[in-house]
């Protein structure tokens, strides 16, 4: 049996009682919290990826995953609202699975943190890379006269050697985060203009200049193979789920929101709603402008990014949009516009290190979490004596993210981070309908509407788009789930506190 050692939600809401928070966001405040969270990486860089598995059908693969998205979002926001504590869908599934499926889910979540972080960090080096090559650093220098050498613009995998950039990007984080550096609003309130400002300008230059001629053929991925394994439009969508991976901040501030039942529905699809259409003109300026058609193998079938074959196949195509790793840059490049090119790689530069920032903060929250709760060494919940911080799993959470940055392709990085959060979201939408079966009088401050219908949507569709990952990362999922297993039952299964009479 596999739901046992189950945490009440009301021992988990017993700390967050202590201390109520104002409610006082509107549905305007939840609209530019979710796009502020939402655009970032995904847009920036793996633009390039979804072109290449899909075409320029990867419009299509936009709207595809945000219908996913909004799914699993309104199941999100039910739990979200019901326990507004820290540790995410690992908290979520201890109070309604119990230990066992809470670890899994915890283990999960640092392919979607840890992961995900290495991702931005390698697409924060494409934008960087590609300045240091075609910027004069306002007439300093020649153009590439400080570029590093190849060998050190990509990692091993990619066909370089060490992508320096994503390394030191990582270092740097991971200080911030052991001193206490965190953004203010009013930062990330300027983050997040720049990042509108730079799409919108993308926008206004790019579609305008888009051909007909350009979209044809418009399927020449197809729709996916039946048997998985990240090719076509379903393909694509799997990879670009990671371009709205951050919605779920607007349900996690149920707590401060006035008039929830109404609030938060609207703050997730408002939200969702500009973040696709930014990204379909994105998607269609870029394809239209330029074209985006994939590197084709031996049979016909787009081959697959991040591999050797991709990269020989790009040596003689490098004006491909498939084929650059700062695609929206390239795109104003290729146009004409070096300069505004320049200027939306520098936005992508100044924007993209809060993300990584927080998906490190992220990850080390919730392996603390679990590190309370006895499932993982006392060790990494040690906070640091002098920035209180917990500097000893922000240490090794820094050191993975920064060694595996400097060694792999940002498009498989990015579908490994999809693996983890795909299981989580799924597990959050079937816990909403357990909960409504065992416990149907709790207050709700938000319910999923048609939850029936809406929540087994969201695990169809959190399924679907797993089940069209690359195959290299379903792979490292299920390895790094069996590591979990293992190390779960050597650890955190005799030493958890429910385990001892603990977990208060």
């Amino acid at each position: 049996m596999i739901f046992w050692r189950i945490k009440p939600l009301d021992q988990i809401l017993a700390t967050a009682e202590k201390k109520a928070l104002k409610r006082q966001l509107g549905p305007i405040q939840l609209t530019l919290l979710g796009i502020g969270a939402v655009i970032g990486t995904g847009i920036f860089v793996l633009t390039a990826e979804a072109a290449q598995k899909a075409g320029p059908a990867m419009m299509l693969a936009f709207v595809i995953a945000a219908i996913v998205c909004g799914l699993a979002a309104l199941a999100y926001a039910e739990l979200a609202a019901m326990v507004p504590v820290s540790g995410s869908a690992y908290t979520y599934s201890y109070g309604v699975f119990g230990e066992l499926i809470a670890w899994i889910v915890g283990w999960a979540l640092v392919l979607e943190y840890a992961i995900g972080a290495t991702a931005v960090c390698v697409g924060w080096s494409g934008y960087m890379n590609g300045l240091l090559m075609h910027s004069d650093m306002f007439g300093l220098v020649k153009p590439g006269a400080i570029a590093l050498p190849e060998y050190l613009r990509t990692g091993m995998y990619s066909g370089g050697g060490f992508n320096l950039l994503a390394f030191l990007i990582g270092i740097a984080v991971t200080w911030l985060l052991v001193i206490g550096t965190s953004k203010s609003a009013r930062v990330n309130a300027v983050l997040v203009a720049i990042k509108i400002i730079a799409l919108t300008v993308f926008v206004l230059i790019a579609v305008p200049a888009a051909k007909s001629g350009n979209l044809e053929p418009f399927l020449p991925g197809g729709w996916g193979n039946p048997l998985g394994g990240g090719v076509g439009v379903l393909g694509a969508a799997a990879s670009i789920f990671f371009a709205y991976v951050g919605f779920d901040a607007v349900s996690t501030a149920a707590e401060e929101t006035r008039n929830p039942n109404r609030n938060i529905p609207i703050g997730l699809i408002a939200s969702l709603g500009i973040c696709t259409i930014f990204y379909l003109l994105v998607g269609y300026g870029a394809a239209g402008s330029i074209g985006a058609q994939p590197m084709l193998g031996a049979n016909g079938l787009p081959l697959d990014p991040g591999t050797p074959e991709m990269t020989a196949a790009c040596a003689s195509h490098a004006q491909a949009l498939v084929c650059s790793n700062e695609p929206l840059a390239h795109v104003m490049r290729v146009l004409g516009f070096a300069e505004i090119g320049n200027w939306i790689g520098i936005a992508a530069i100044v924007a993209l290190p809060s993300v990584i920032l927080m998906m490190m903060f992220g990850q080390t929250r919730i392996f603390f979490t679990m590190s309370r709760d006895g499932l993982l060494p006392d060790a990494l919940s040690a906070v640091h004596p002098r920035f209180y911080t917990p500097h000893v799993i922000t240490y090794l959470t820094g050191a993975v993210v920064s060694i595996c940055a400097a060694l792999f392709p940002v498009g498989k990085l990015a579908d490994t981070s999809n693996a983890g959060t795909l299981l989580a979201f799924a597990m959050v939408a079937i816990g909403v309908l357990v909960l409504r079966k065992r416990q149907p009088d709790r207050a709700r401050p938000f319910r999923t509407p048609l939850a029936w219908i809406v929540c087994p949507l969201a695990v169809a569709g959190c399924a679907l788009l797993f089940w069209n990952l690359s195959n290299v990362a379903k792979i490292v999922f299920l390895v790094w789930a069996a590591i979990g297993l293992v190390i779960y039952r050597a650890y955190g299964y005799r030493r958890s506190q429910l385990a001892n009479g603990g977990g208060a």
